[in-house]
């Protein structure tokens, strides 16, 4: 989590919140296509590649919570 920038965790405390990402570049102001890059920008730092049956962003989000 220490890689993360703090609108990245902004954007990751939102997802944790349920938000799409419509919603959070809502709440933060932001188009949906800069929220995309953040939740990519997310997802790399916490080395989360894409596999068959799992949802990053669920992995994201426990890992936010975990923190």
């Amino acid at each position: 989590m220490g890689r993360l920038t703090e609108r990245e965790r902004e954007v990751l405390g939102l997802m944790a919140q349920g938000h799409t990402n419509a919603g959070i570049a809502g709440q933060l102001h932001l188009s949906q296509s800069a929220v995309e890059k953040h939740v990519r920008a997310i997802f790399d730092k916490l080395d989360l590649v894409e596999a068959a049956g799992f949802s990053r962003r669920v992995l994201a989000v426990l890992r936010y919570l975990d923190s």
